[in-house]
């Protein structure tokens, strides 16, 4: 069991290696953006959208003042999640309700 578990580390280790040097592939500004959802996870990024870069903050489209409130409380690790794939340096997460906020472009 425990050989197994060295396994899976090895081949997580490996695959975020390659996520991460694709990331570094992508357009200037959208790394950012495309590594949210890894930053997150997938119960989050199901219910949210990043929808801008720009000086550093990435713009992140929540469906009401509930989630901007509990993922404000998650964003410094989300942060940290994010420039370890991205070469753009992500300051800071903004959270902006859907159809209530506004967004940067």
């Amino acid at each position: 069991m425990q050989h197994l578990h060295r396994d899976m580390q090895a081949a997580n280790a490996g695959l975020e290696k390659v996520v991460a040097r694709s990331l570094r592939k992508a357009p200037a500004g959208q790394a950012p953006l495309l590594a949210w959802p890894l930053a997150c996870g997938s119960a989050v990024a199901a219910r949210t959208r990043a929808i801008g870069f720009r000086d550093g903050i990435v713009q992140v489209e929540v469906p009401d003042a509930g989630w901007r409130q509990e993922l404000q409380a998650l964003a410094p690790r989300y942060v940290a999640q994010m420039n370890r794939y991205v070469t753009d340096t992500v300051r800071r997460v903004e959270f902006v309700i859907a159809n209530g906020g506004k967004t940067i472009r």
